[in-house]
């Protein structure tokens, strides 16, 4: 089970205390999305843009691009840490996005994957678990036309923390099918590689995502990935309400390409369309999909499901 940007549901994603309350809830994993500053530095932070997250309009209004946003990569680090982070945002109206979780503003600030890796390191030594780490490498075709390469960088921080092939409790994870190939066919990275997989109408990569839930598809990413992340409605719908869950073919023929799949993001307050409740949506993932893992904002809920149904200790 991995802990979706920590345990955001409660804490502000990707801060520390999200991180480490879901290190403390019990997740497998703690996942990371990793964008580059403007001097190279890997930071833990999902967006390219600033603004949904952080007080940057107030505190850099100049620095705003003439699309209207405020982009990370122009950003040196240290300009970074003096902004404030918060819960996810509507820039436009300052509604938040999920109106029931935290709310409060803390001095809760952007920090770097190396940063969060140790705490990791730290967690688990204080704790005695082996909390693993989900990282993944946002937009790199986009960081290449801004002159950065983003996976060699990522690679060489989880290389420093001992992260460096199956078994060292670290995957890595891309919406960017020639991206991962790269990573490797032509980095070497022998880490596990996840293959995420979004709706075409995203425009997350340059990449055929229709193809990629073909069986043809499953069995490329199998050449050199271990698993895929999938949209939940990719695996599993509800009709109609009331109605009961229809399960994809998806998970099915991904097994047989010898894939497991971990599918994104279980969220309490934004259940699958018709789903009835957390627990017929966990029931339809784990019980009929059949899925290996759970990105999840709940990590608790998650755990919680899965003990009940003596589907893990």
């Amino acid at each position: 089970m991995i802990g979706h940007r920590g345990a955001c549901g409660y804490l502000p994603e990707h801060t520390f205390p999200a991180k480490a309350y879901a290190h403390a809830l019990g997740a497998d994993c703690l996942e990371q999305d990793v964008i580059l500053t403007r001097d190279d530095v890997p930071i833990v932070f999902h967006d390219l843009t600033l603004e949904a997250m952080t007080d940057v309009a107030r505190l850099f209004p100049a620095r705003r691009r003439s699309d209207g946003h405020w982009y990370a990569i122009d950003f040196s680090y240290a300009e970074l840490g003096q902004l404030s982070l918060h819960e996810r945002s509507d820039p436009a109206g300052g509604q938040p996005a999920w109106p029931r979780r935290f709310g409060e503003l803390l001095p809760l600030r952007i920090h770097s994957l190396a940063e969060e890796l140790a705490l990791v390191r730290g967690l688990n030594r204080s704790t005695g678990r082996h909390t693993g780490v989900f990282t993944e490498v946002k937009s790199p075709a986009w960081h290449r036309e801004a002159g950065k390469d983003l996976m060699p960088i990522v690679l060489g921080v989880l290389a420093d923390f001992g992260y460096r092939a199956e078994g060292d409790a670290a995957t890595l994870l891309c919406f960017d099918e020639a991206e991962l190939r790269r990573t490797r066919l032509q980095l070497g990275s022998r880490l596990p590689l996840v293959q995420l997989i979004g709706e075409n109408a995203w425009a997350e990569a340059a990449t055929d995502y229709d193809r990629l839930r073909t069986v043809a598809g499953l069995a490329d990413v199998a050449s050199y990935a271990q698993g895929i992340g999938p949209w939940l409605p990719q695996v599993v719908t509800w009709p109609a309400p009331g109605a009961a869950p229809v399960v994809t073919p998806l998970v099915r023929d991904a097994h047989a390409a010898g894939l497991a799949v971990y599918p994104f993001t279980f969220r309490i307050d934004q259940l699958p369309d018709n789903a009835p409740d957390a627990d017929a949506a966990h029931q339809a993932l784990f019980e009929l999909a059949d899925i290996d893992g759970l990105l999840s904002d709940f990590p608790d809920v998650t755990l919680a499901y899965l003990r009940r149904r003596s589907l893990r200790p």
